[in-house]
């Protein structure tokens, strides 16, 4: 059996590849990105040719893994959690349609927000759905869950969720694999009754569903990957996914004999719960993100033998560790390493030469000619351009909402409205959003910041590359306001001047602000070496 060194989500790649995928679709969002990122560059993907590019965003990529499973192959889609958010109508429908070759749908959640607008819970997208989550505890379940997720799936022909979150997903240890299982053959599925979702059609589909609910539970009750760890005493700890490791971890180090109810597998195995629950005075509920199960398991008469993070014996938010569940079970916490000095603490910050910080330079020096100073921003590596020393931006909600939001305060009378978004993200979910501003006539200007990258997540390929002129004329932008300028000192007062009569025109407006990610061009110029 051979054995690898891999990160979490190197682990989920690693499964998918030997489980027998022909398929991974996915948009880059941390803690997701690597999982895709390495089977770009597996040599096993590559000679099996499993198909790896990046999608436009979480919903195109979601849609197309349906329709890889739909042909009777097996696939996988990869988000991070607010990317579900982006994808949930896919995702919630096709719980109703069902699948044919195995799908697993991997969604990274970020608890403590390290790289996010929000910290939520997969799990009740799960719960919303009525569809069975994974949730591993380490990377070698990471790998079992995830083969046996398309088993499962293809057991019980629902999609399989996979929860991950940022600690499991970007932390390594040695694997253990099987053999590469050979791909499914083509076979699409032919039953009409199944995948068109008319009304007749999705009631009957969506009774099917909760008929399946309790096959979903038993399957669950029977889970290798739910089981007690036997201990003795008055109080026991219900663990769920990587929170059984913090608990093992202080329960091994400070000799403590409690018992372990794990669970990595939901629906909820009922009876297991409810038998742990009934023999200890005290239960524990360790869960990463929100007290989902603890709410649940409390219920409206509010189970007093329950502790967990709605009564503050966890924290509220952000992520668990090691310390804070020693604290809850009442034992010394672990004391963590100093840090040593050599360690210097970096705010985030653009990078040296990156062409936003030229742009933002610009947009300060036309803006401090208005009464009105807002810019509408979006979620890029840009977005720090609403700290010191620019602090140009305003907002940023969700991906393409600086152009909406825009159009909104355009439609309230601010003038100017500018949105300033990043080449992926307009392609994710802006472009809808400029055909709104065209076809009300919106006194907008867009600036895409155009660097030919996903540069926040590491670099992958940028849907709009080379297109973006097309994209926005096609889209109906009068080709005579769609201006594209270089970011560059040496052009200052040229865009400037550009930007001020593009904020003036009464209509939808578009400024190309083109040049190459400074790393981008730094790792290019490396490899030509």
């Amino acid at each position: 059996m051979k054995e690898q060194l891999l990160l979490g989500a190197e682990a989920v790649a690693v499964a998918a590849i030997d489980a027998g995928i022909s398929g991974v679709y996915a948009y880059p969002g941390t803690p997701s990105t690597e999982i895709t990122e390495y089977i770009q560059k597996s040599k096993e993907a590559r000679e099996r040719k499993v198909r790896c590019r990046w999608s436009a965003n979480e919903k195109t990529a979601y849609e197309a893994a349906l329709g890889m499973s739909y042909a009777g192959k097996r696939s996988m889609v990869c988000m991070k959690h607010v990317g579900l958010n982006v994808a949930a109508d896919a995702f919630i429908n096709s719980a109703i349609t069902g699948i044919n070759g195995g799908m697993v749908v991997v969604v990274a959640d970020d608890p403590s927000m390290h790289s996010s607008q929000n910290e939520q819970d997969t799990r009740v997208y799960g719960k919303f759905a009525f569809l069975p989550l994974m949730e591993p505890s380490n990377q070698q379940e990471v790998y079992e869950s995830v083969q046996y997720a398309f088993e499962m799936s293809e057991t019980v022909k629902l999609p399989v969720l996979l929860r991950v979150t940022t600690r499991l997903s970007h932390s390594r240890a040695i694997v253990k694999r099987t053999e590469i299982k050979a791909q499914n053959a083509l076979n699409p599925d032919t039953d009409k009754r199944k995948w068109i979702l008319l009304p007749a059609i999705a009631r009957m589909r969506y009774s099917n569903l909760l008929s399946a609910q309790s096959e979903l539970v038993k399957l669950s009750e029977s889970s290798k990957f739910n089981r007690v760890v036997e201990g003795t005493g008055s109080k026991g700890v219900i663990a769920f996914g990587i929170a059984f490791n913090y608990v093992m971890e202080v329960k091994q180090t400070q000799n403590l004999d409690i018992p372990v109810l794990k669970v990595s597998q939901y629906p909820l195995p009922e009876k297991q719960i409810k038998e742990f629950i009934d023999k200890y005075d005290e239960i524990l509920i360790a869960e990463e993100g929100y007290p989902v199960y603890e709410e649940f398991l409390r219920g409206f008469s509010d189970n007093k033998k329950l502790r967990g993070r709605l009564d503050g014996t966890l924290p509220r938010m952000g992520e668990l560790s090691p310390d804070a569940m020693a604290k809850a079970l009442g034992v010394a916490g672990i004391q963590p390493k100093a840090i040593p000095s050599v360690v210097v603490s970096r705010p985030p910050e653009l990078c040296k030469g990156c062409s936003h910080r030229d742009l933002f330079e610009e947009l300060n020096a036309v803006l401090s000619g208005y009464e009105q100073k807002h810019v509408f921003g979006d979620i890029g590596c840009y977005t720090l351009g609403a700290l010191k020393p620019y602090e140009a931006i305003n907002t940023c909600v969700d991906m393409g909402a600086s152009v909406t939001m825009a159009k909104g305060a355009a439609d309230a009378g601010l003038h100017p409205a500018v949105a300033v978004i990043g080449d992926s993200t307009f392609t994710h979910s802006g472009i809808t959003g400029l055909l709104d501003c065209v076809n009300d006539k919106s006194a907008v200007t867009i600036i895409i910041s155009d660097n030919s990258t996903t540069a926040m997540t590491g670099g992958q390929d940028s849907a709009g590359t080379n297109k973006l002129f097309d994209i926005c004329k096609g889209i109906g932008v009068d080709e005579k306001h769609i201006r594209t300028l270089i970011p560059l000192k040496s052009n200052l007062e040229e865009n400037i001047a550009a930007l001020k009569e593009e904020f003036e025109y009464q209509g939808v407006s578009v400024i190309l602000a083109t040049r190459e990610c400074v790393q981008v061009a730094a790792r290019n110029k490396k490899a030509k070496k």
